[in-house]
């Protein structure tokens, strides 16, 4: 059995794996992201030796948060690392002795969920990721949609409120903008600060620090039962499945997946989403309708899609 080694590099962390032809995640490593961005093909190349050992490799899959080229080789942009038309294939391939391929982390993510994960028992998958912001990945027709010029399914910068919130693209009123966990944290926060009623309980998570008030505390607590973020989870959820109601109505998948760090408030999220994707889906009663569910690989969706890609699609 051959090995893939499958890398996410985001803003903060770098997270790789090895992985086996089953989409079996054998074992994992990472290091902090550094701010000197040239610094990274080295870490790279460093983890995929720590995770090779003596298997045999065939190729190392990087997703990463931003533009990738057509031919897999290149990051034209990304947003959180200081990079514009990076050569990342070439300076880690030369470090490494492997073949490599470069993809949005979003891409890699669907690809790994649809392989072996929540699309599994389908050809047409949307997977939309929120976290920080609002990502997505299509597979049509059992293919990696990337669009005329690699970068396909930025979902989260298609305007839902037209001259809305700021959004850090340029543009206002964003999807990422309602939908994602930052929009979760924002909102929480104004609700504490403006004192209104039924904040006690993020009102004493925060104890005077409103950074205290995460996405994650705030799941948290809405699965204690905390009724205010309960609310702000499905409200959260209701602008996701209005979103979801617009794809829909464009690429017609019949899985939509939810992943990203959000997804782990389950049902409190899943729910609402579902109802307004019901509600908003245009000619809902006339035509087959997408199933909306969680995403089933975590954090570790990327990793194993990026690691597939290097095995079944290489450069």
């Amino acid at each position: 059995m051959t090995h893939a080694i499958g890398v996410d590099i985001g803003g903060t962390k770098i997270a790789a794996g090895l992985v086996s032809e089953a989409g079996e995640l054998l074992k994992r490593e990472s290091e902090p992201t550094p701010d000197d961005a040239t610094k990274i093909p080295a870490i790279v190349a460093d983890l995929s030796e720590r995770l090779a050992g003596d298997d045999k490799i065939v190729g190392i899959g990087i997703g990463a948060a931003g533009f990738t080229s057509t031919d897999r080789t290149t990051v034209r942009f990304a947003p959180n690392i200081s990079w514009v038309d990076e050569p990342l294939a070439e300076h880690v391939s030369a470090l490494t002795d492997l073949p490599v391929i470069v993809e949005n982390d979003a891409n890699a993510a669907a690809w790994g969920e649809f392989s072996f994960g929540a699309g599994e028992d389908t050809d047409d998958l949307l997977l939309v990721t929120i976290g920080t912001g609002v990502g997505g990945g299509i597979v049509h027709h059992g293919q990696l949609y990337r669009g005329g010029f690699g970068v396909a399914a930025e979902i989260g910068h298609m305007r839902i409120v037209p001259d809305g919130i700021a959004c850090g693209c340029g543009e206002h009123g964003c999807f990422e903008q309602y939908a994602s966990g930052s929009a979760l944290v924002r909102v929480a926060r104004e609700r504490v600060a403006n004192g209104d009623r039924g904040t006690e309980a993020l009102a004493a998570l925060a104890d005077g620090d409103p950074t205290r008030i995460t996405g994650p505390a705030l799941t948290d607590l809405a699965h204690g039962g905390d009724a205010l973020s309960i609310e702000l989870l499905a409200e959260l959820g209701r602008w996701i499945g209005e979103g979801l109601a617009i794809l829909a109505s464009i690429l017609d998948p019949r899985v939509i997946a939810i992943g990203g760090g959000v997804a782990a408030a389950g049902d409190l999220l899943l729910g609402p989403a579902v109802d307004a994707f019901e509600t908003h889906l245009p000619a809902r009663s006339h035509r087959p309708q997408a199933e909306v569910r969680l995403a089933a690989l975590g954090n570790a969706a990327g990793i194993i899609g990026a690691a597939d890609l290097a095995r079944t699609e290489p450069v």
